[in-house]
């Protein structure tokens, strides 16, 4: 071969064959890891690949495999930090067992979820990972497990999906830090998500889509009539979709004839946000405002205050979804399983008593 010339990038296995002087079953055996070869021919074929320069044809592979070494994985918002961690919890464990990641962002939009799930199919994934803008919403996941192809949810279950599913104990996080604000004295508890509903108003748990945050949402409200607080309900702001949004909720909370004395997050963008709002407005936390927020995002740890947060065991959600799937692909798992990982309560200087 002339070494000066660009190499060939549609090298065939054939090409390779010839190369190796081998026939063209014995090199594909070689290049595909199936099937038996002597270690001599396969470092023949090997060697070959390499001289030639062969790219291997993965959508062919698939169709002599019967597998493509992918897998599909689609979640709400990849810059959500969130996200961020649990991906990578899921393709450390998807490499370490041979398979590569295909990751779409839905927004957390139902249409381009649909879209998603139909584009990694259409690749041949051997199987998806998928965290569901809405619960509700979800034939286009039952399509594809009618079709044989094995799921797993990730954050987020579905009471119609009989699939392995990995979750975090939200509800019992939201008891806890709400019980926490109440024996401080807070009766003025706001929860803001980015959950939002048709009028932008929240009525019922039932109106929200995204499970976790309903589970959350659930905890805060049942802890709340517990306490005998009455008008709950007003104290849940959904729409909280972007940092402007989010702003335009927070200074409005805040500058109302009855403000909030306690802020729950429900995830650390939104945190974020609130925490922007406070020093805008001039206001104290924990003085004036106390902070929690869900996830142990980076930034919680060295603002001033450090800020009371609610570590969800990311990293271990995304694998241990990607566990279920990879035990699932190779035949070790028949009934689908529910795992449920506990959140922690990380106590900062973020919060103290109601001072009114």
């Amino acid at each position: 071969m002339d070494q000066s010339s660009p190499r060939n990038t549609s090298v065939t296995v054939a090409d390779v064959a010839h190369k190796a002087g081998v026939s063209k079953a014995t090199a594909a055996r070689a290049l595909g890891g199936y099937g038996t070869v002597s270690d001599r021919v396969r470092e023949a074929v090997t060697a070959a690949a390499r001289e030639l320069d062969y790219r291997p044809n993965e959508l062919a592979r698939s169709m002599t495999t019967g597998r493509s070494g992918t897998i599909g994985v689609v979640v709400g918002d990849i810059e959500n930090p969130f996200f961020s961690l649990a991906v990578r919890g899921i393709t450390d464990v998807a490499r370490q067992a041979g398979f590569t990641v295909i990751l779409i962002n839905s927004g957390e939009d139902f249409v381009a979820e649909r879209a998603a799930i139909g584009t990694l199919l259409a690749k041949r994934v051997d199987g998806l990972i998928v965290s569901p803008a809405k619960e509700n919403d979800v034939e286009h996941l039952h399509e594809a497990v009618r079709s044989g192809l094995p799921l797993a949810l990730l954050d987020r279950g579905s009471d119609t999906l009989d699939v392995d599913t990995v979750i975090a104990d939200d509800r019992h996080a939201a008891e806890n830090i709400t019980r926490r604000l109440i024996a401080l004295g807070h009766s003025r508890i706001a929860y803001l998500t980015a959950c939002d509903t048709p009028d932008h108003r929240f009525r019922t748990a039932k109106d929200i889509g995204t499970g976790s945050v309903r589970r959350r949402i659930e905890g805060f409200l049942g802890v709340c009539r517990e306490a005998g607080m009455i008008g709950t309900e007003d104290w849940v702001h959904v729409g909280a979709i972007t940092p402007e949004h989010t702003q335009r909720i927070v200074t409005e909370m805040l500058q109302s004839a009855q403000p909030p004395t306690a802020i729950i997050a429900s995830d650390s963008i939104i945190g974020l946000e609130v925490f922007k709002v406070h020093r805008r407005l001039g206001l104290s936390i924990p003085d004036d405002l106390s902070l929690v927020s869900f996830h142990d995002a980076d930034w919680t740890s060295v603002t001033t205050p450090p800020v009371t947060v609610v570590r969800q065991p990311v990293y271990d959600l995304g694998a241990t979804a990607a566990k279920l799937l990879v035990e699932r692909l190779n035949g070790e798992a028949q009934t689908p399983r529910k795992v449920v990982l506990k959140n922690e309560i990380v106590e900062r200087a973020s919060t103290r008593e109601a001072r009114f």
